[in-house]
Order: C-alpha cells, then sequence, then structure tokens
C-alpha cells in the first residue's frame, strides 16, 4: 500500500534549513547521548520518513529533539506528523512544571521501576531544559487533602528527611546505582502520600513538599549516575514543581542542578540563565551556601565563552567558602558535604574549559584531599581521575599514572556510570602510550582493563 508524503515532517525541515544528511547526523548524536549507540540513519532514511514511512518510536524522539533544539521550541511526534494525534506521549511524561507534581512522580516512578525504554534510553531536552525560567521564584498555592483519617505534622517530615539524608549517605560512598530502586518506591509511595495527607498547618505542608522534592531530586541524581540523562532531567523539572510549592530556596538548588545537568550534556543554551536565576533566589544565605551558587554560575559564564568573568566568579565562590561555616548551610545542600571541595571541583573544570591544566590539577587535588573517600568515594575518585588527566595534559604520564592507580583504589565498590566512564577515559588516554610500550602505562591499562570486566558492569 503507497504511503503518503509527509508533508508537515518536510516543511518543519525546511524551516530548519537541515539538509537531510544533517538531520541523520543529528538524530544519532542524540541517540548515542541517550545511550543507544546502534541507530544508524543516513540522508536515505531521512527521505523514506518524509516519504511517509514512519521512524520506530525512539528513533522518532531523537528525530524531535533533534528539530527541537535546531528551531528552538518543543516538536511533538504529532507536530512532525509522525503521530495521528495531538495526546500526550507516554515519553512526555515529566517533561512539565506546569502539572501536579505530586501526580507525575507517580507516573514517572512507576515507569522507572519497569525500567521503561521509553524512559531509559530518553533524550536530554533543550527546550524542556527553559521551562523552569519562565516561572523561577513564583509560588504555587496549596490547600491540603484529606487522605485517610489521622493529621500530618512534624514527626513525618523529620522521618522523610532523615531518610532522604541516609540514601544521599549511601549514594556518595557507593555510587547512585545503590539503593536506586529503593529512593524511587519510597518516593512513589510514601512520600506522595504523604503530600496528599492532611496537614496540621499549610506551613508544615510546605515542608512536606521541600523534603519530597529532595528526595526527587535525588531520584534525578541516581538516573544521571546512570547515565540516563532524559530521565534524570524530569526528576529535576518534577523536584522543581515540588519546590514551588515549598520555598524560593529549594527552586535555587533546582536550578543549579539543571544548569549543571546541561553543561553535563554539552548543551549550553540556558545553563547561565538558571545560574543566574538560581543565585538571585539564594540570596541572604549563608557564605557555604552562597559559594555553592556562585560557583555554578562561574561554571556557566565558562561555558557560555566569558572565561575571565567565570575566573573572577570562582574566586569570589572561593572565599566566600573559606569564610563560612559548614555547620550554617542551608537548606538541601546539608546532606552534600563540604562546600570548599564542590568548589574547588568546579574551579578545576572551568581551567579545563579555558586549557590551564596546571592550575585544573591542583584544585581537582584540593577537592580530593577534602573529600573523606570513607564518605564521599565516588567523588573523590573522580576528583583523582580529573587530575590525573590533567597531568598527562602536562606530559607527566608516570606521575598521572600514578594519581590513576589512586583512584581505581577509591573507585572498588562504587556503582556509578560516571566512574565507568571515568575509567574508559583514562584507558583512552593511556592507549597511545601503552602501544609505545611504556611499562607504567601498561600496567595500569591492564588494571584498569580488569577493573572494566569485574566492576564495570554497574
Amino acid at each position: 500500500m503507497s504511503r503518503s508524503r509527509n508533508l508537515r515532517l518536510a516543511w518543519v525541515i525546511e524551516e530548519s534549513g537541515l539538509t537531510y544528511d544533517a538531520v541523520a547526523r543529528a538524530v544519532v548524536r542524540i541517540a548515542v547521548a541517550a545511550g543507544d549507540t546502534s541507530l544508524r540513519t543516513s540522508r536515505s532514511t531521512v527521505c523514506y520518513w518524509v516519504g511517509g514511512t514512519p521512524p520506530a518510536p525512539a528513533t522518532a524522539r531523537y528525530l524531535c529533539e533533534a528539530l527541537s533544539r535546531k528551531l528552538g521550541r518543543v516538536l511533538t511526534p504529532y507536530a512532525l506528523g509522525l503521530s495521528d494525534t495531538a495526546s500526550s506521549d507516554p515519553a512526555d511524561i515529566g517533561l512539565t512544571v506546569d502539572s501536579d507534581p505530586v501526580e507525575t512522580l507517580g507516573e514517572l516512578g512507576r515507569a522507572d521501576i519497569e525500567r521503561r525504554s521509553f524512559l531509559t534510553t530518553s533524550a536530554y531536552s533543550v527546550a524542556g531544559a527553559a521551562l523552569p525560567l519562565g516561572v523561577a521564584g513564583e509560588m504555587e498555592a496549596r490547600t491540603a487533602r484529606a487522605l485517610g483519617g489521622g493529621i500530618a505534622g512534624a514527626a513525618e517530615i523529620a522521618t522523610v528527611r532523615d531518610m532522604v539524608a541516609m540514601f544521599t549517605r549511601i549514594d556518595e560512598r557507593h555510587g547512585g546505582q545503590h539503593g536506586r530502586g529503593a529512593v524511587v518506591q519510597y518516593l512513589v509511595d510514601d512520600v506522595a502520600r504523604l503530600c496528599r495527607a492532611r496537614w496540621q498547618s499549610e506551613a508544615l505542608h510546605r515542608q512536606m513538599y521541600s523534603a519530597a522534592g529532595s528526595l526527587a531530586y535525588l531520584a534525578g541524581w541516581k538516573a544521571f549516575d546512570a547515565g540516563e540523562h532524559g530521565l534524570a532531567q524530569r526528576y529535576y523539572l518534577q523536584a522543581f514543581g515540588l519546590a514551588r510549592r515549598s520555598a524560593p530556596l529549594d527552586q535555587a538548588y533546582v536550578l543549579r542542578i539543571l544548569a549543571q545537568h546541561g553543561m553535563d550534556n554539552g548543551r549550553p543554551e540556558h545553563v547561565l540563565g538558571m545560574a543566574d536565576a538560581a543565585l538571585r533566589l539564594s540570596r541572604g544565605t549563608d557564605p557555604s551556601t552562597q559559594a555553592l551558587f556562585v560557583s555554578c554560575r562561574a561554571r556557566a559564564l565558562a561555558a557560555s565563552q566569558q572565561g575571565a568573568e567565570a575566573l573572577r566568579e570562582a574566586d569570589r565562590a572561593r572565599e566566600l567558602a573559606a569564610t563560612g561555616e559548614v555547620a550554617d548551610i542551608t537548606g538541601w545542600a546539608r546532606n552534600w558535604g563540604f562546600p570548599a571541595s564542590t568548589v574547588d571541583y568546579h574551579r578545576a573544570a572551568i581551567n579545563v574549559r579555558i586549557g590551564d591544566h596546571s592550575a585544573a590539577e591542583a584544585h581537582y587535588a584540593a577537592a580530593r584531599r577534602r573529600w573523606s573517600t570513607a564518605h564521599h568515594q565516588r567523588v573523590a575518585a573522580l576528583s583523582a581521575t580529573f587530575e590525573g588527566h590533567a597531568q598527562l595534559s602536562q606530559g607527566r604520564i608516570e606521575q598521572a599514572c600514578s594519581t590513576w592507580h589512586g583512584a581505581l583504589d577509591a573507585m572498588t565498590g562504587v556503582r556509578s556510570y560516571q566512574i565507568v566512564k571515568a575509567v574508559r577515559s583514562m584507558r583512552s588516554d593511556l592507549a597511545r602510550f601503552h602501544a609505545r610500550g611504556v611499562r607504567p602505562a601498561a600496567e595500569l591499562d591492564e588494571r584498569a582493563r580488569v577493573w572494566l570486566r569485574h566492576e564495570g558492569a554497574a
């Protein structure tokens, strides 16, 4: 049976100014970023789509994201003539800040627990990243709803906060894949019920939304640590929805992670706007807390090609962290460790971007020393890995190998895709030295290979 030409898709591609070859390449890039390395497209493939043969559902989502990025607006399968109805696509779950975040988290969490592929392989959405900017600082008024009997109060909030702190400690020490299912199950069951419970006061209800938001944030971080960036983004957006019901500072924390997530995905389009909004909403907090937001803005400036201003902001963040007291940290960051370590880590990333590898080495080393490997094993190991890359960039192969041996020591038992990527990157950098017969490189490469075989299935 002959198919009708997909005029909507043809028109959107024409509007984008992309050739069919460029569309095909963009779709593959987005698929790879989403963890799908098997997809193959070409100019001929795009011709088939325009000719009326629709792509597979996952490929259709990658195509939507590719054209959305080019045109700067959200495009759905329906808008591209790939779906017969404008009804909500399950793959769009969580890509909103306007719906009920508790209800949306229920759908999102259940799909996550079931490991539904439309979420686990979903791409990072550039258009979705901009959604909080339009409502940052606004607060949603909500009235407590009755759910069964009893009246919830401070004890319930304290319980949820203790659970979040416990899950965060496990995450920092052992990696994001430990306890991931338990976090999501707790979020969609117990915490969702508490959000809908009858409360003693609206102020307490807002505190419950804050506690729930910090748990949604953690669920997003765990998805990120598994390399599932589209899913992570959806959890972060729902954490922002909860923050709109709790406090401006909670919104600031979510905007900060959304900015960093955009940088981690190599998508700088909205990161400076989010970092600026986060800093604005965090005004009035203690110096240690402020340091976290200033360092995020510094990285966003670097990502926006404003290197000199980025270094000035990074210096300001270090000054704030040096004068602040860890005990004074406000809000969700109480669970995260030492601001000075975070500031050094981000300063090092800025130095790498501007090509100052000596400074990057010093700051990664400072971050590694400050983080106790017993409590922050994953990030201490990552800091050591990046420190080794900075040493290698300066031609010091033996010192880099020594640093990387220490990083591998710290990685034992950590289940994290970030760690797996770091070891693969280490081996990639070692390859040319291994081929030349450099003994320290060969020995380390073999150790890294064995590590990936035994530990890298995380």
